[in-house]
């Protein structure tokens, strides 16, 4: 679980850590089947943490995010299926984490948002992970992030896989985790072996052109400005 709720589960370099140590050690138990990713109250995760971003270089903020893009790219390549449970909202970098997982149920009312482009950014990783649900043309007008949507529309455009009442995503979760871990694992982990090459085609590539966008955007004024918004003022 994503547990930072005084920031919005909001992903730091403490968090990501923590997350891809819990992540290595499910997949190597030989006792868990399938993993179910959330969120503390009240949402699944708000993105990057731009607090801790601000009092980085820009150089430094590339890094980060690439560690992230590890990080969730890292989720293809298990063995273990893994199911993301989304409550409240997850925006940005949590809608990215979110896709990442290879089942999403999403509650009918989670606002589902990526703001990097009105923030004045391309999102630095990922990207793929779209392309993979939606197609090129959808994914690069949800990126545009024109609205905001759904959980109902999420599950429309193929953003989330299964829908919920609002409350019960982590239920609706462990019940499909409980029905993947009754089939025989040898048979799971293939169709995730044979399937990662069309999920994940070209990821690190992408991941990486989209980071030298995202560090040329950051040198732009609307950007500048929304990071302003969050330095610690002396």
């Amino acid at each position: 679980m994503l547990s930072r709720p005084e920031r919005r589960n909001a992903l730091d370099g403490t968090s990501i850590a923590e997350l891809e140590h819990a992540l290595q050690q499910a997949d190597r138990d030989p006792a868990v089947r399938a993993i179910v990713l959330s969120g503390a109250p009240p949402a699944f995760c708000s993105g990057s943490d731009l607090k801790e971003l601000a009092t980085m270089s820009i150089q430094e903020m590339c890094d980060s995010e690439s560690d992230t893009a590890r990080v969730a790219r890292s989720i293809a390549g298990m063995s273990k299926p893994v199911i993301a449970a989304v409550e409240g909202f997850a925006l940005g970098g949590g809608f990215v984490l979110a896709i990442s997982c290879d089942i999403v149920v999403s509650a009918t009312d989670v606002r589902w948002h990526l703001p990097e482009v009105p923030n004045g950014w391309l999102p630095p990783w990922g990207l793929q992970a779209l392309l993979a649900r939606v197609g090129p043309v959808r994914a690069r007008l949800l990126t545009w992030a024109a609205d905001a949507m759904n959980g109902i529309e999420a599950h429309r455009l193929g953003v989330a896989d299964y829908l919920s009442d609002p409350g019960a995503a982590d239920q609706t979760a462990l019940a499909l985790a409980q029905r993947l871990a009754a089939l025989p694992p040898d048979a799971v982990a293939s169709t995730k072996r044979f399937f990662e090459p069309f999920v994940s085609l070209d990821g690190e590539r992408l991941d990486n052109e989209a980071s030298r966008h995202f560090a040329r955007n950051c040198e732009g004024g609307a950007a500048q400005h929304i990071f302003s918004k969050f330095k610690v003022k002396s």
